[in-house]
């Protein structure tokens, strides 16, 4: 017997005066996350736990667009999947948090810019992390070292001495340019194709108002009822919450003391390096602690999560950005702590590495998740202020 998915293929083609066929061709992946959404629309246990579930009533069938869509909404929090009763072992076997995570970490990969560089998400792992960092840092260290001027030089506490600003700005200003063209280019494919699915409104003052509410304070990882999500068992936690939340406002006030660092460089004229407690310094230390924080708790988090909550696949990216940023927030507070001794030139080369590393997998690695769940979000609070086009009275 010919499959539903041939004979739909073949209908559409046919509708379609015989050319291509207009329904895009699932993957194995999208077409289990729509065999499960199909069971939970029976089902709706879990309607109220987060986005996904109250975006999923709205729709009876669940093509391309819908499945990257529902994925992304995805905090993966795994409160649907120890509420399921259809759960593994069960014959149906839905584990939605790990359908959602596989078929999201194919997305970074096709909405990836340039496209060739989309297989990167796969091989962007732990070990290349570290090994990039480590080989950035090696480079600077040999070529400090051959000038003489690896431990003990006369900096005065000053790393521009050995660096100047203006090398530091044309090896980082490229580099960070391409990162937000990157992402910005990935990222509008991905609204294009969701706008359509997601009723083609518009955005909207309060829309963005709401969706901004639930990036900053990570709504969706409370379980949908407020005392948090699952780990290692089926007990309810915030420490994913908060380590996230660590993790996000470090990187912010990290960003934040760049900025004010710049507009201080110039527009004022007032060069680094800067002392406490000058804005930049205070911005750059609480941020660099948080992270360390944050970083280290989400380590610890994913080495001992059940297995069944994620996609083994995507644990060595997750892990190699994690240790990234670790490496960066450590690396920049030993180099303002080791400001004043010998090993300024050697701490320098070493945070340089880890930043270089971390701004090169940027656009490739699992910093993406953020952008492309903050734009699902978005399309979610303009489509739920809509009639239900599947309810009670609906056209």
């Amino acid at each position: 017997m010919r499959s539903l998915d041939a004979l739909t293929r073949e209908a559409a083609s046919l509708a379609s005066g015989g050319g291509r066929a207009v329904i895009p061709i699932l993957s194995e992946r999208e077409a289990e996350v729509g065999r499960q959404m199909q069971i939970c629309n029976a089902c709706r246990y879990c309607e109220g736990f987060c986005a996904v579930f109250p975006a999923m009533t709205r729709r009876l069938e669940f093509g391309h667009a819908d499945i990257h869509y529902l994925a992304n909404l995805c905090h993966n929090c795994g409160a649907c999947l120890h509420a399921c009763q259809y759960a593994p072992p069960h014959e149906f076997a839905v584990n939605v948090p790990r359908a959602m995570a596989q078929v999201r970490g194919q997305t970074y990969a096709d909405y990836a810019w340039p496209p060739s560089l989309g297989k990167l998400y796969q091989r962007n792992g732990l070990t290349l992390s570290l090994a990039l960092a480590g080989g950035l840092a090696l480079f600077l260290i040999l070529a400090v070292a051959i000038k003489g001027t690896l431990w003990g030089a006369p900096l005065q506490g000053n790393f521009y001495n050995l660096f100047p600003h203006n090398l530091l700005v044309g090896l980082f200003g490229p580099v960070f340019l391409f990162v937000v063209f990157a992402l910005g280019m990935g990222v509008s494919r991905f609204w294009r194709e969701l706008k359509p699915a997601t009723s083609g409104a518009p955005l909207n003052v309060p829309a963005a108002a709401e969706a901004a509410d639930a990036v900053l304070r990570l709504k969706y990882l409370d379980g949908g009822h407020g005392v948090g999500c699952h780990d290692e068992d089926d007990a309810y936690t915030l420490r994913r919450r908060r380590f996230h939340h660590f993790t996000f406002y470090g990187f912010l006030l990290c960003f934040a003391a760049t900025c004010v660092a710049t507009l201080y460089h110039y527009v004022l004229g007032w060069h680094a390096p800067y002392e406490l407690p000058s804005l930049p310094k205070l911005l750059g230390v609480a941020g660099g602690v948080s992270l360390m924080v944050g970083t280290a708790g989400l380590w610890r988090l994913n080495r001992h999560r059940h297995p069944l909550q994620s996609d083994a696949a995507q644990k060595p990216m997750d892990l190699g950005f994690i240790a990234l940023l670790f490496l960066t927030s450590a690396s920049g507070l030993a180099l303002w702590l080791g400001r004043g001794t010998p090993a300024l030139a050697l701490l320098l080369c070493l945070h340089l590495g880890a930043v270089m590393a971390l701004f090169a997998t940027l656009p490739y690695g699992k910093f993406a998740h953020g952008i492309f769940r903050t734009a699902a979000l978005l399309r979610h609070a303009v489509e739920k202020r809509l009639p239900n086009p599947v309810g009670l009275g609906a056209d």
